[in-house]
């Protein structure tokens, strides 16, 4: 199935880097999680989504497929031209960006506004992080917490939780005293500039707090799930450990998003989008990065159980515009072609597969978000 006619709403996405901040990272920094030297600078270049995305890239900017001519190329368009060819290639009709990642090396949404309609994705721990480094008392930092986020700022459209990061998924009650103590514990022993949250019972206790807040404005919370750079610890990043979770009644109208196919786990996320009516996920990141066939094999298993209602697509762009054409070829690509399969093993028929890749690659998202169809 040719989906290209089909413009995509990018469900999770990242700002781009300042130019000048771009230069202090090796190219294919943007094409891994993993951020040691020898990764960055040798091994990410032998990876097979590194190969093929420099014959990809090149044949956009009309270059040789060379790291060195990609570059040459980019310094000859500028980065306004560069990612106005990623994004017209990509035909991105909405982006939602998380803006909390390397925040203090980004272009601002309003930047992004110039190629494309772009509402925010505000990240609770980059929230808490930047509070938590003005107050000295705890009650006033859960004021001035709870009062950020309710209501939700103008352009949110989502929150965003990195606690599988920090300290996982399996996220408990914690008691207001428990996490007193937590938040004192933390100004006292953190003398590292910017300030890092990765205290469990602290980070436990506010994404509760904000739970309680999107229910109470239908709001969907993103949830990074699965692989990730080497501060995650894989295990604790399975969507399973939501469990408790989502079968409390008080967060029942606070929709769960499930980012980056939860890969590996991607059929637990997909049994946990089958029971639970307030789940959905996105495939971004497992596409484009893993290989062709795993990207494949990745959705394949998504869509054993998920409804076709609540899948997503998305880039998980970041750095460089050129994952975002990366994104948007390789997510559409990978759909048709599951789709294709899926007509000829019987589960849909032609016109069904039609209405699921619009559903999926726009329509889905319309709705979760309340964004204008």
């Amino acid at each position: 199935m040719d989906l290209s006619h089909i413009p995509a709403i990018d469900q999770h996405a990242h700002n781009l880097l300042k130019p000048e901040a771009f230069d202090r990272y090796p190219y294919a920094a943007a094409f891994t999680e993993g951020y040691d030297g020898d990764i960055v600078n040798y091994h990410a270049r032998y990876t097979l989504c590194y190969r093929r995305s420099l014959r990809e890239i090149a044949a956009l900017l009309e270059c040789e497929p060379t790291e060195e001519s990609i570059l040459s190329r980019r310094r000859e368009l500028g980065i306004d031209r560069l990612t106005q060819i990623c994004f017209n290639a990509a035909n991105i009709e909405t982006i939602l960006l998380d803006d909390g990642f390397v925040s203090d090396d980004i272009l601002p949404g309003e930047w992004h506004q110039k190629f494309v309609p772009v509402h925010r994705v505000l990240r609770l721990e980059w929230l808490a992080e930047n509070i938590i480094s003005q107050v000295d008392h705890f009650e006033a930092f859960i004021d001035r917490f709870r009062a950020a986020i309710d209501p939700p700022p103008l352009g949110v459209v989502a929150f965003k939780s990195i606690a599988a990061y920090r300290s996982g998924l399996d996220i408990q009650p914690i008691s207001y005293e428990m996490a007193k103590f937590s938040f004192y514990d933390l100004k006292h022993s953190h003398h590292e500039k910017p300030l890092r949250l990765a205290n469990k019972a602290l980070i436990d206790f506010l994404i509760l707090q904000a739970l309680e807040i999107a229910a109470k404005h239908n709001l969907p919370v993103q949830f990074h799930t699965g692989f990730g750079d080497p501060d995650l610890d894989l295990h604790k990043a399975n969507p399973v450990y939501l469990r408790t979770l989502l079968e409390d009644s008080r967060y029942r109208n606070a929709k769960f998003v499930l980012l980056h196919a939860a890969y590996p786990y991607m059929r637990e996320a997909g049994y946990l989008a089958y029971v639970y009516p307030h789940v959905y996920l996105d495939f971004g990141l497992a596409v484009p990065f893993l290989s062709v066939a795993g990207m494949r094999s990745a959705v394949q298993m998504l869509l054993e159980l998920t409804p076709t209602s609540k899948l997503m697509y998305s880039s998980d762009a970041h750095f460089i515009p050129e994952l975002y054409y990366l994104g948007a070829k390789w997510g559409r690509k990978i759909l048709g072609e599951v789709l294709e399969e899926s007509i000829e093993d019987s589960d849909i028929n032609v016109g069904e597969a039609d209405a699921i890749a619009r559903a999926i690659l726009r329509e889905n998202a319309c709705n979760l978000y309340g964004l204008l169809a």
